[in-house]
C-alpha cells in the first residue's frame, strides 16, 4: 500500500475532484505520467470523480516509426556497427527489430548513452552508427557530443522528435475532443512553460506541467479542473520545483546550435511540421542518413503497423491497450507485436505489468 507525500492534502483534492462533479477528458503525453496513473490506481478514482485522463504519445521508443528502425536493421547488414538504447533494441521495424539482427549475426550494440558509443568508435576501425532517439530530454546530450568532434568514423541516426508541435497536431486533427493538457515534466526542464504558450493561446486549451509522484498527478489535474471551471486557458507549472519558465537555456542553444527542426512522421500520426530534428549542415558529416545516403535510398515508402495492432491509435488516445485485440495474447512484453508493449514507457507494456 502506497502512501502520498501528503495523505490528508490528497485526501482534500480528491473529495473535491469528487464534489465538482465534472466530465472532463485530460490527456498527458509523458510515459511516466501513464506509469503512475495505473501503477497508484489514480485511473479508476479519477473515473468516479468523472474524469478521464487519455495517454497520447509521450514514449519516444513508441513513436520511432518502423522506417527509422528499417534504416538503423540496413546499416547493420552494411557492415555499420549500430548502437541504440535498450528498449529500442526490441522494436520491430517491418518484421525484424536491431535484437533478430543481432541474433543473425551483425554488430548491434546496446548502450546506456551515446557517449558509450563515442568509446566504441574509438576502439575500432568500422564505422559506428548511433541510433539517436527521444524528445528534447535527449537531443542536447546528443548535440553536445557532436560540439565536441567524435570521431571521423562516428555518425547519429537521428530520431529525435519535439512535443508541442505533436500536441497541437492532435487538436487540429480532431479525433476527440481534449479538455486539457498535462505537460511532460522532464521535457519541461528543457524547454520549460513558455514552449507551450502558444497552444493555450491559439486553441484555448488548458495545460498544466506536473511531476511524477501520485501527488504531484492529482495537483496537476486539480488545477486544470480550476482552470475549466473559471473559463481560463494557459500554461501553469506545478512542478516548479524542477521546471522554470525559460526551462534550460544552455540546453536549449546546444540544441538549436546543432539541430534544426523538420517535418516528420510520427508512429500512428501523419507527417507533423517542424517536429523532428536533423544535424545542420555544418555537420552532416556526422548524420547518417546523409553519409549512407546511397545505402538507404531503396527504403523510400512507409511500413504498415502489424495486422491488428492498434499501437498508432493508442498512441492518439483513441483506444485504450486492452481494446487491440492483440494485448496480452499475441502481444506481451516478452513477445512484442508493437512498439506500444515493448518500452516501459509505452501505455500497453504498463498496462500489461499492472494488470489494469
Amino acid at each position: 500500500m502506497f502512501r502520498y507525500r501528503n495523505e490528508e492534502l490528497a485526501k482534500q483534492i480528491q473529495e473535491k475532484l469528487k464534489d465538482l462533479n465534472l466530465n472532463l477528458r485530460l490527456m498527458h503525453v509523458c510515459g511516466t505520467h501513464q506509469d503512475t496513473l495505473v501503477k497508484f490506481g489514480l485511473n479508476s478514482m479519477l473515473k468516479e470523480a468523472g474524469i478521464e485522463v487519455r495517454p497520447g504519445p509521450g514514449c519516444p521508443v513508441c513513436v520511432t516509426t518502423a522506417k527509422e528502425i528499417e534504416e538503423a536493421i540496413i546499416l547493420a547488414k552494411k557492415g555499420k556497427v549500430v548502437a541504440t538504447f535498450g528498449d529500442m533494441f526490441r522494436v520491430p521495424g517491418e518484421r525484424l527489430s536491431l535484437a533478430d539482427v543481432k541474433a543473425e549475426g551483425f554488430d548491434v550494440r546496446m548502450v546506456y548513452s551515446i557517449t558509450d558509443s563515442i568509446s566504441i568508435a574509438e576502439k575500432t576501425n568500422k564505422d559506428v552508427v548511433f541510433f539517436s532517439i527521444g524528445f528534447e530530454t535527449t537531443a542536447p546530450t546528443a548535440a553536445s557530443v557532436i560540439l565536441n568532434n567524435p570521431p571521423g568514423n562516428f555518425s547519429i541516426l537521428s530520431a529525435h522528435r519535439l512535443i508541442p508541435p505533436a500536441m497541437e497536431a492532435l487538436i487540429k486533427m480532431g479525433e476527440m475532443k481534449i479538455d486539457g493538457f498535462i505537460n511532460p515534466g522532464h521535457v519541461s526542464t528543457i524547454i520549460g512553460e513558455r514552449a507551450y504558450e502558444f497552444i493555450s493561446k491559439r486553441y484555448k486549451i488548458p495545460q498544466v506541467i506536473a511531476g511524477f509522484e501520485p501527488l504531484d498527478v492529482l495537483i496537476g489535474i486539480y488545477m486544470l479542473a480550476m482552470q475549466i471551471i473559471r473559463g481560463e486557458a494557459r500554461v501553469e507549472n506545478e512542478y516548479k520545483r524542477v521546471v522554470k519558465a525559460e526551462g534550460n537555456e544552455k540546453a536549449k542553444r546546444i540544441m538549436k546550435e546543432v539541430f534544426e527542426p523538420i517535418e516528420c512522421s510520427w508512429r500512428g500520426f501523419p507527417v507533423i511540421p517542424g517536429s523532428g530534428l536533423k544535424l545542420r549542415g555544418e555537420f552532416e558529416d556526422y548524420d547518417a542518413r546523409k553519409r549512407y545516403e546511397d545505402e538507404l535510398s531503396t527504403l523510400d515508402i512507409d511500413y504498415k503497423e502489424p495486422e491488428g495492432c492498434r499501437c498508432g491509435e493508442i498512441l492518439r488516445g483513441l483506444v485504450y491497450p486492452d481494446e487491440c485485440p492483440l494485448f496480452g495474447k499475441a502481444c506481451t512484453p516478452q513477445h512484442p507485436v508493437g512498439a506500444c508493449m515493448v518500452s516501459k514507457e509505452g501505455s500497453c507494456n504498463i498496462t500489461f505489468r499492472y494488470g489494469e
